[in-house]
């Protein structure tokens, strides 16, 4: 295991996923009530036993400094470390990452060295819980030269993948990215019995999906790198180029997995958590997602109606509150009477004391969180909003893409960004 570096791609200025990512990396972005993206791949990382990490990022990087340098301290004594590398130029290079082999390529340095055997690269915007020894065992098993994790996914879902073919040992031969037609899809369709002498029942789910998460011997990943003319994404161009010539074994994945590329995409995924039966479950015993600890007090709860809510730690719900199919991230404080369906609340940075919300009222500015009587439906107010008194956020015309000064819209989702004020009686 000490022979494996893992490499963990923060992604580019993740557009998709503004206005959340208007100040901060995608790996940055807050999720579960009190984890962040990044969150994820490191510890499944370190649940499999991989514990020398590094994390790749070019863009707004400094919270996620924050909290990885808060977070992950390993014992002096061993070799674990969770370390960031951010873009930067070189005596080889002057120019941003160009794509996820190029960022590999311009940190080369770091792995090529003699003292790992594997790369593993992962991608850092994704939820799932994954064992990578799972992984390791299907590449050592199979002699493969490179391992890709894929999932079972369906046909009307293939427009959005990488997909690959196999043989009937499982070694990738052929690919093509995001296919649009039934003539690019035909020659990836996957039989079921291939599929099922895997473990996997395909229950409709006939083509294979790639995860992002992609295992290396490191000499074949610097003979990739280094072949001319030089590659920039390893989807696009790095394996369609190279699966004849060295062997590209899939491993299969079948537990839940979730891309949290888009704002309905985070929403979604936000609001399941808070179901009966998650499909990502936070509460489970086995491979335990690490955070930074924050020592906050327990939340405080006064005559509140909670149905399918989840709580972080730290807020504060005062009486007459309706709150149904959301999630409360930590330090949340949400007034009396207020009603919050299908929303997702990141939270707050700091508490506020009383003495500075007696100043902001005088003032004309709403508390942090969510003032008396709001009520606020189909919503993300991401972390230190102040959302002031009878604001309703309701999205009535039912607007589907808009962007303006205090908030934004996707596929009919209201944003507010991060530290926006909406005035008492607002209308959204």
């Amino acid at each position: 295991m000490q022979s494996t570096l893992c490499l963990i791609l923060g992604g580019g200025r993740g557009t998709r996923l503004y206005p959340l990512t208007k100040s901060r990396s995608k790996p940055a972005v807050p999720v579960g009530g009190k984890y962040r993206l990044i969150d994820i791949p490191i510890s499944n990382c370190i649940n499999s036993g991989f514990n020398q990490i590094y994390v790749l990022t070019q863009f707004l990087s400094a919270s996620l400094n924050r909290h990885i340098a808060n977070t992950y301290k390993f014992d002096m004594f061993g070799k674990g470390f969770v370390e960031i590398l951010a873009a930067q130029q070189t005596n080889e290079s002057a120019n941003w990452y160009q794509g996820t082999a190029d960022a590999i390529r311009q940190n080369r340095q770091y792995f090529d060295t003699g003292a790992y055997q594997h790369v593993m690269i992962l991608s850092g915007d994704q939820l799932y819980r994954m064992d990578f020894q799972k992984l390791m065992d299907t590449h050592r098993e199979s002699k493969a030269d490179v391992t890709l994790a894929m999932i079972p996914v369906p046909k009307e879902q293939t427009s959005g993948f990488g997909l690959i073919k196999v043989d009937s040992k499982g070694r990738v031969n052929g690919f093509t990215e995001k296919p649009k037609t039934d003539a690019e899809l035909q020659p990836f369709y996957i039989p079921g019995e291939w599929i099922e002498r895997q473990g996997v029942q395909p229950n409709g789910r006939n083509y294979l999906a790639s995860m992002g998460i992609y295992l290396f011997n490191t000499k074949t990943l610097i003979e990739m790198l280094d072949f001319k003319p030089l590659a920039t994404d390893f989807g696009k161009e790095v394996f369609p180029r190279h699966y004849n010539e060295y062997r590209v074994q899939a491993h299969l994945f079948d537990g839940y997995w979730e891309d949290l590329g888009t704002i309905k995409s985070y929403h979604e995924a936000s609001l399941a958590l808070a179901g009966d039966h998650p499909p990502f479950d936070f509460h489970s015993p086995d491979g335990v997602i690490f955070t930074r600890m924050r020592y906050l007090p327990a939340s405080r709860i006064v005559n509140v109606t909670l149905d399918r809510a989840l709580v972080a730690d730290g807020c504060v719900i005062l009486d007459g509150t309706k709150i149904v199919n959301t999630l409360i991230g930590v330090r949340s404080r949400i007034g009396r009477n207020v009603v919050l369906k299908d929303t997702v609340l990141i939270g707050a940075d700091r508490f506020e004391t009383d003495a500075e919300r007696d100043a902001n009222r005088t003032r004309g500015v709403p508390d942090l969180g969510i003032g008396d009587g709001s009520v606020i439906q189909n919503a993300l107010i991401d972390k230190d909003a102040r959302i002031g008194r009878n604001v309703k956020i309701l999205n009535e015309a039912n607007v589907q893409e808009f962007d303006s000064d205090c908030y934004s819209i996707r596929d009919g989702i209201v944003v507010i960004p991060r530290g926006t004020v909406i005035p008492d009686n607002t209308v959204i």
